[in-house]
């Protein structure tokens, strides 16, 4: 919705994927690291042979996801820096969003002058996954359960917040609340 709105959109998940392609230095530690048995026949990194490795096996409480975020996480911030730095040159009184799921976690919110939360009820998450991925329900409730154990709790991820999306509701109600998120941001941005 805010692209379409005119804000520059950078997707974390899809830098950090794009730095994890064959020959990327953040691919090569990566298989170090976690080794072959990640890699599909072509030798590119099997997303979800990684996600399994690193988050552990439904109800397995070993994780190695701060080891992966360890290797991922320096690569994608500066990455994230210099696509910020390009925005404010290309578009000084524009609006850039880094759309990513841990910045909490990564102890990364001091890069950014605000932060917004979309959240909506935990069994939306498992439908919303199921459907995106094409996953059962069961599977998807165990995925959706595995990612949001390594993440903050929704209660703590509000209270340190500027702005609170509830994507609960209809499209239109989430219409709604982005617009209004999305008017205040730009009324800071006017002010700076």
């Amino acid at each position: 919705m805010w692209a379409q709105a005119g804000v520059h959109i950078m997707q974390a998940d899809q830098v950090a994927h794009d730095l994890m392609q064959p020959g990327q230095a953040v691919y090569r530690e990566v298989v170090e690291r976690f080794g072959t048995g990640i890699l599909d026949s072509s030798g590119a990194i099997n997303r979800a042979k990684l996600a399994e490795s690193a988050f552990g096996h439904a109800g397995e409480k070993h994780s190695r996801v701060k080891e992966l975020n360890q290797i991922v996480h320096p690569a994608v911030i500066d990455a994230q820096e210099e696509w910020l730095a390009q925005m404010a040159r290309d578009d000084p009184q524009g609006i850039s969003v880094v759309e990513a799921a841990l910045i909490l976690e990564a102890d990364l919110e001091k890069y950014f002058d605000r932060i917004v939360v979309v959240t909506c009820r935990p069994e939306q998450r498992i439908e919303r996954w199921a459907k995106r991925t094409g996953s059962d329900h069961s599977t998807a409730k165990a995925e959706v359960a595995r990612r949001m154990a390594a993440q903050f709790s929704e209660e703590d991820k509000i209270k340190a917040a500027d702005y609170m999306i509830d994507n609960s509701g209809t499209l239109e109600q989430a219409k709604t609340a982005a617009a209004k998120v999305l008017a205040e941001l730009r009324a800071a941005a006017a002010l700076k």
